[in-house]
């Protein structure tokens, strides 16, 4: 009788050390697992990742980004106490109007005609700006395009090789030697 209380104590503590290490590690784990319902029920589920949503989500904020910029723009040009060029004409012509005599309508006829040259002036400089700028884009491009021809012919050099299949030092040689002549060139430059 003594044996089997003792047994069945011993049984006792080995299941509370064995639900111990169990719930220890359990806890390790960061809890109990799934269970195969729960998991099952989860997989089904729309997990809400649908790129295509995304991305109409991303165009439509990028759109209202620009659009109240272009409002702040507008907002900006239409303040009164900064009016632009055209807005100031337009002040302009009304006051004349207002005070309308031959010789006003003569002065705004004048006026009308400076204004037109001054657009004109602004126009040309502008056109000339872009004339300038597409010849420095279009000279910048025939550089880099003459310096990727030069270094795709130094490669095709570079890379030659004879019939056995060794490197043609040829090519080499005149590379190294013309950067050790460069290099001279630069040094006695510096020094003078």
């Amino acid at each position: 009788m003594k044996k089997n209380e003792e047994r069945s104590s011993e049984n006792h503590i080995m299941k509370k050390k064995m639900m111990l290490t169990k719930k220890k590690n359990i806890s390790r784990l960061g809890g109990s697992g799934l269970s195969l319902d729960v998991f099952a029920n989860a997989k089904s589920n729309n997990n809400h990742y649908n790129p295509s949503i995304i991305k109409k989500q991303r165009e439509f904020y990028k759109n209202a980004k620009n659009v109240n910029k272009f409002k702040k723009l507008v907002k900006k040009q239409n303040q009164p106490s900064n009016p632009s060029l055209s807005q100031r004409l337009i002040e302009n012509v009304n006051e004349a109007e207002e005070d309308m005599d031959k010789s006003d309508r003569r002065n705004r006829k004048n006026s009308a005609l400076s204004l037109e040259e001054l657009y004109k002036k602004k126009h040309e400089e502008i056109e000339k700006e872009r004339m300038e700028r597409e010849a420095a884009l279009r000279v910048k491009k025939e550089e880099k395009e003459n310096a990727e021809a030069r270094r795709k012919a130094m490669r095709e050099k570079m890379l030659k090789k004879t019939r056995k299949g060794q490197p043609v030092m040829k090519y080499r040689i005149e590379h190294l030697l013309e950067t050790i002549q460069g290099s001279t060139k630069s040094a006695v430059d510096k020094k003078s």
